[in-house]
């Protein structure tokens, strides 16, 4: 009954993440067919009125002539469009007037902005679709603010998506009650995921808070390294936009005290920050290499927190968080 009753869940969610899809595919086919048929009757009809009123519609040009008159129209078309753009020039969106450009950008005022140096990570998530990075970085920020609490997860996993979602909390809790107990849990379970041929804008608010949902779960689990007794050393990777930062987090006896070691492979200068238990430990590199941290104590807390910042990827450090149980 168990394993019917997942099985049963999972398709449920394949169903919500995908429904959207085809609906929409349906509804262009009927718009095309429609179409055709409107365009056919239309013509049948002119036809037949034709044939009642018994007369033939006189003909202006001659068959052999109808292409010399189409290259006409399409020069006079093609001569009035360049002269409206000479004109009155096309602006791109972000400009309000004309502007001159240089030639090339020499200078770091008018260099151009790198991407947002934590988005790289999304591509290792086990999503249908990407996120657009507005969605994607408003719930990483969630995600880490929220990574210290004590609620269940089926809460925060509704706190970090309900701001994309006001007034809608009944709905978001059915749903993170499906992705809680969905199978898509890692990247190599990517083929079971349902194939969605849309973008995010495009999907209906249910699809929307189901990837959301679905997103916020695994940077949850993703910005999350749990040690035990038996789990004694634990391995995270994160992509970011400058390379992948490699991390290990291993557990050690020592006499009478506790060490909590964490090395950090950075792939860019960075500076790599341990605190909990009332103690703080940390480290910096100018070039990319391993930087260790660790702090010691008698008995490991419940909660430590990991801070990874990459100064030339982005300002905001990121955060994860080393429970013990």
């Amino acid at each position: 009954m168990n394993s019917d009753s997942e099985s049963l869940q999972h398709q449920f969610l394949d169903w919500l993440l995908t429904d959207n899809v085809k609906t929409c595919e349906h509804s262009v086919e009927c718009e095309e067919i429609d179409g055709v048929e409107n365009f056919f009757n239309e013509a049948a009809t002119s036809k037949s009125s034709q044939q009642q009123l018994g007369g033939t519609t006189p003909q202006t040009f001659q068959l052999g002539e109808i292409p010399t008159v189409q290259e006409r129209f399409q020069a006079v078309l093609k001569r009035r469009l360049q002269i409206q753009i000479q004109d009155q020039p096309p602006l791109f969106p972000w400009e309000t007037q004309l502007t001159d450009y240089p030639d090339f950008a020499d200078e770091p005022s008018i260099a151009l902005v790198p991407s947002w140096g934590w988005m790289a990570q999304q591509s290792k998530l086990n999503l249908p679709i990407p996120l657009p990075e507005r969605v994607f970085r408003q719930l990483l920020e969630q995600c880490q603010a929220l990574l210290t609490s004590s609620v269940p997860l089926g809460a925060k996993l509704v706190q970090v998506v309900e701001s994309f979602f006001p007034d809608e909390s009944q709905t978001l809790n059915d749903i993170a009650g499906l992705v809680l107990r969905s199978t898509y849990r890692s990247v190599d379970a990517l083929e079971t995921m349902p194939d969605i041929q849309s973008d995010y804008s495009d999907l209906r608010p249910r699809q929307q808070m189901a990837l959301s949902l679905l997103a916020a779960k695994q940077l949850l689990e993703n910005l999350t390294l749990t040690l035990s007794s038996t789990t004694p050393v634990v391995e995270r990777q994160w992509l970011t936009s400058a390379g992948t930062l490699n991390i290990k987090v291993e557990c050690q006896s020592v006499g009478k005290l506790t060490k909590l070691l964490v090395q950090a492979e950075l792939p860019a200068k960075g500076i790599v920050t341990l605190q909990g238990n009332g103690t703080l430990a940390t480290a910096q590199s100018s070039i990319p290499e391993i930087l260790s941290v660790e702090l010691y104590c008698r008995q490991l807390s419940q909660i430590y927190s990991l801070e990874v910042e990459f100064p030339e990827i982005d300002q905001q450090p990121l955060l994860f968080v080393i429970s013990y149980m």
